[in-house]
C-alpha cells in the first residue's frame, strides 16, 4: 500500500521534540510541535499548511520565530493550533518585533486555541502589521482539522498545564488493483486521481474519458479496493495518571505508529510524577493497550545521555508484553 502520509521526527530524542508529516496526495505538510526547526529545509517549511503545538514550553515553541521568518512571503495562510492561552502567546511573539516594512507581504496567520469544549479563532495579518483580530469562539469536541480525506483530532491532557496530544487519521485508503487495470487495458494516469476523488465524494454520475473512450463511474469503481486508512498519533509531556492514560489510549487506538515521549526510566518514576512526564514503561503500556502497530519513542531526559538504551528497552519490553 502506497502511504498517504510520510512522517519523520525533526530532531534526535535528546533534542526538541517535533514531527514533520508530508501529505503526499496533497503536496503539503503538517507539523506537530515547534521546537528547534533548523533541521527542516525552507522548502519543507513552506509546504507546511498546519502546525499543531502541544503547549508553549520553550522546547516545544521556540521554533515559531524561524517558521515565521521563512513564511513571511508565503501566499497561502498558515494555521496554528494550541491549548488555552495560545493566542496570547502568538501575539506576544509577534509584538516583540517591529513590523513597519511588511504591509505588502501576503502572510496571514490563523490561530486556533482549544479550551475544554470551545475553540477560539484569531488572525494576524502581515498587511496589518500583525495586529490581533479576534474572529470567533465556537463549540468544540475533538476534531481540529477536517480535510477531503483525513482529519486531525486532539485530547487535552495534564502537564500541570493543559497539553494537547494529536492524532492524524486517513478516512480510508483507496488502492488501485493493477491486475484489474491491466485486464481492462487501462493506462495509469491522472484519471486515477479523479476516480479516487469521485469515490471519496460519492460522485456516482461522473464519467471518465481514457484514451478516447468514455467510462462511467460504475464501470470503473471496482478497480479500486477500499482499505483502512493510515493513523499516526503524537503524544508528549504528560503525567502518567489514569485519566491521561485513558484519554491517550482512546485517541491513539489502532494507530499504525504512535510517537510518544519516554522522558524517564521506571526507576525514576517518582521524578516523572513530580515533573508531569511519562516513563518509558508507561509509554509502552499505553501503546500496547491502544493496540498500536509501532511505538516510536522520543523526548528523552538529558540524564540518560549515556544510557539511552535503558529507555528504549523498557518501552519496547512493556509494549510487547503478552496480553
Amino acid at each position: 500500500m502506497k502511504p498517504s502520509f510520510h512522517a519523520r521526527l525533526i530532531n534526535s530524542p535528546f533534542e526538541d521534540p517535533g514531527l514533520y508529516v508530508r501529505v503526499l496526495r496533497e503536496g503539503c505538510a503538517l507539523m506537530f510541535d515547534l521546537g528547534f526547526t533548523t533541521n527542516l529545509s525552507a522548502r519543507d517549511i513552506l509546504k507546511t499548511s498546519d502546525i499543531f503545538v502541544s503547549h508553549t514550553h520553550i522546547d516545544h515553541f521556540i521554533g515559531f520565530d524561524n517558521i515565521l521568518r521563512i513564511c513571511l512571503k508565503k501566499e497561502a495562510p498558515l494555521r496554528l493550533y494550541g491549548p488555552k492561552g495560545f493566542i496570547d502567546c502568538i501575539e506576544g511573539k509577534l509584538k516583540s518585533y517591529t513590523w513597519n516594512l511588511i504591509r505588502d507581504y501576503p502572510l496571514v496567520l490563523h490561530i486556533f486555541e482549544i479550551d475544554n469544549n470551545s475553540i477560539r479563532k484569531a488572525a494576524f495579518k502581515a498587511a496589518d502589521s500583525f495586529k490581533r483580530e479576534n474572529i470567533e469562539t465556537s463549540p468544540f469536541s475533538t476534531v481540529l482539522l477536517r480535510e477531503s480525506f483525513f482529519r486531525v483530532s486532539t485530547a487535552i491532557l495534564d502537564h500541570q498545564i493543559p497539553c494537547l496530544a494529536f492524532s492524524l487519521e486517513e478516512d480510508y485508503h483507496i488502492n488501485i488493483d493493477k491486475d484489474k487495470l491491466n485486464r481492462m487495458d487501462l493506462p495509469v494516469g491522472p484519471w486515477l486521481r479523479d476516480l479516487k476523488t469521485a469515490i471519496r465524494e460519492n460522485i456516482t454520475d461522473r464519467s471518465f474519458t481514457i484514451n478516447g473512450k468514455t467510462f462511467t463511474f460504475t464501470e470503473l469503481k471496482n478497480i479500486a479496493n477500499i482499505t483502512k486508512g493510515q493513523k499516526i498519533t503524537y503524544v508528549v509531556d504528560v503525567l502518567g495518571s489514569d485519566e491521561n492514560m485513558k484519554k491517550i489510549i482512546q485517541l491513539a487506538q489502532g494507530s499504525d505508529v504512535l510517537y510518544m515521549e519516554t522522558y524517564f526510566s521506571d526507576k525514576d518514576k517518582d521524578r516523572a510524577k513530580d515533573r508531569y512526564h511519562l516513563t518509558a514503561k508507561e509509554a509502552g503500556r499505553i501503546a500496547r493497550e491502544a493496540e498500536a502497530g509501532k511505538l516510536e519513542i522520543l523526548h528523552f531526559s538529558p540524564r540518560y545521555t549515556d544510557e539511552p538504551e535503558v529507555l528504549k528497552k523498557e518501552a519496547e519490553e512493556e509494549f510487547k508484553k503478552p496480553a
